[in-house]
């Protein structure tokens, strides 16, 4: 390339090259983007999911393409001995992760009158659940890494609520305190724990939502737009990088300007 020539749109730094990271619940949606990300820069990705088989597949394929190592591994993070049987597999191919990012999740929306202790069960189990069992059965590889990263995956509703999502809300706000503890226990080993909190993105859970209150919702929206997914990928690449190595116990509000 002629030293005034301009770098492709496929022309990226490879800041996150010799590092290993896990997202979970990578196989659509946010977690997919944020793993083709930090593999496009370099990372080798362990791309997490519970039941969709033939997509996290795909973006196994997909990285691969890039020139970088990933695997499958199947686990229902809120089943503790489903993430330790998920470490092993891990650890064997890979060796210690250096990023784990806690993406999973799942929504069962329904006004308070009319939810079950199932429902708030099940979504507390996976959203807050999940976040420790996976942050607990990979926090040795993190804390022994050169700044190793965990990076959870919060949202908008964590921080203002939102009708028909106390179960969400609650799981979603807890991840805050989390992090911040976290942060605070491994911050001697130079690894670092921070939060990102997305707005309302266009996934296949903001698709089942009516077009009436998706109206609504982006009135609130000073940008007048949902995210896309890679508007999250992004900032989660940053904070798996060297780059962000000051910053620690933080949550990251990316959501267009909605204020709460």
């Amino acid at each position: 390339m002629s030293l005034t020539s301009q770098p492709t749109a496929r022309t990226h730094r490879r800041e996150l090259q010799n590092k290993t990271c896990l997202v979970t619940g990578s196989s659509r949606g946010i977690g997919r983007e944020i793993a083709l990300d930090l593999a496009t820069h370099g990372a080798d990705v362990v791309v997490n999911y519970c039941s969709s088989s033939g997509a996290a597949r795909d973006v196994v394929s997909a990285i691969e393409d890039t020139g970088e190592s990933s695997a499958a591994i199947q686990a229902d993070v809120a089943s503790l001995s489903d993430v330790e049987r998920m470490a092993d597999a891990v650890h064997e191919e890979f060796g210690p992760i250096d990023v784990l990012v806690n993406n999973a999740g799942v929504t069962i929306d329904k006004k308070f009158e009319n939810m079950t202790r199932e429902d708030w069960n099940r979504v507390i189990e996976v959203n807050l659940g999940g976040v420790f069992n996976c942050t607990k059965v990979f926090f040795d590889d993190v804390r022994a890494a050169s700044e190793g990263r965990v990076i959870n995956i919060s949202s908008v509703v964590g921080q203002q609520g939102n009708y028909g999502q106390a179960n969400y809300a609650a799981a979603k706000s807890g991840l805050f305190g989390f992090t911040r503890t976290i942060a605070l226990e491994l911050a001697t080993t130079g690894s670092t724990a921070n939060c990102v909190a997305p707005g309302f993105t266009e996934t296949d859970m903001l698709e089942d939502v009516p077009d009436r209150v998706r109206e609504k919702i982006q009135r609130k929206i000073p940008l007048d737009r949902f995210a896309e997914p890679r508007d999250i990928g992004g900032i989660v690449r940053y904070l798996a990088s060297e780059e962000s190595s000051y910053m620690t116990g933080q949550v990251i509000g990316i959501n267009g300007g909605m204020h709460w």
